[in-house]
């Protein structure tokens, strides 16, 4: 059950303050795992290159996994591996049964397929949720691992108390990441669901009949206040850099706020889910992997 921790007088979707009551129940709950049967869940990250930001998340994902309990191995492989090399790890790491979650950080260097890359991962061990077959059982209703920001989007519209259903929402980015997941799981919530984009005709008219809002198109403050309907719910989870080297999101936050029930912020808001998501699926694989 999804504890409401919004106080109803804010208007702010608190994501921090989220996921860290989300951690704290997993850390119950690995815990649990650790005493009734023996297991420990283990989590692979696989970072190959010198990107400065996939360097953080990955010392993140770590620090989050030891937090709650969770055994956390890191494999960081430079920027020159080949695409075999890492195709030979990720079976290896299929293959190791003290490992329940593989992780790739994204973006690979050029020369790797993605795309091979993702498929290649066991996908009752797709941390992140990407592998097709995972995303072929979200679109058809049967969820097992559900890609980690989606997952985290829906956290914290139920801690809101919103029913979903019934309400209409729109989502502005189609990426396979965040946009196409979000709009599957919110129509899996019952809510009549317009999936938009960069190229969508009329995108404010659309806006502003949206009880529901998730912008995920990666252009700063491309969407702007005054297109929000009076009293929505707007989850942004863009994470740009403004005109004055500012972190921003896609949505015009100060405009926005004045406007919608429930806002969150950039950053604090969809960026903490992420991570907590991401444990929760290693735990989920973990319980599946050992039929418990």
């Amino acid at each position: 059950m999804t504890t409401t921790i919004t106080d109803p007088s804010l208007k702010i979707i608190d994501g921090k303050a989220v996921a860290k009551a989300l951690r704290v129940e997993l850390a119950t709950e690995v815990a649990d795992l650790k005493e009734s049967a023996g297991i420990t869940p283990g989590l692979a990250v696989v970072l190959v290159g010198e990107d400065p930001a996939s360097k953080v998340y990955v010392r993140n994902k770590a620090r989050a996994s030891e937090e709650v309990g969770i055994r956390s191995v890191q494999h960081i492989l430079p920027e020159e591996t080949k695409e075999a090399e890492l195709l030979s790890l990720i079976s290896e790491l299929n293959s190791d049964a003290d490992i329940h979650g593989i992780l790739v950080q994204l973006p690979l260097p050029a020369h790797i397929n993605q795309a091979t890359i993702i498929e290649a991962i066991s996908a009752e061990k797709d941390a992140d949720g990407f592998h097709p077959y995972n995303m072929g059982r979200l679109l058809t209703g049967s969820p097992t691992l559900e890609p980690c920001t989606p997952l985290g989007v829906m956290h914290l519209i139920e801690t809101t108390g919103l029913d979903i259903a019934g309400k209409d929402a729109i989502v502005i980015g189609r990426s396979n990441i965040v946009g196409k997941p979000v709009a599957v799981m919110l129509l899996g919530q019952n809510a009549t669901v317009t999936l938009c984009h960069s190229r969508t005709a009329g995108l404010a008219e659309k806006i502003a009949t949206a009880d529901i809002v998730v912008a995920a198109i990666g252009r700063a403050e491309m969407i702007k206040g005054e297109w929000i309907k009076e009293g929505a719910t707007v989850i942004d989870v863009g994470m740009n850099r403004n005109a004055d080297g500012k972190l921003c999101g896609d949505v015009e936050y100060a405009t926005a706020a004045k406007r919608a029930a429930r806002i969150t912020p950039v950053p604090g808001g969809v960026g903490p889910m992420t991570i907590a998501m991401l444990l929760k699926n290693t735990v989920t694989a973990a319980r599946a992997i050992h039929k418990i």
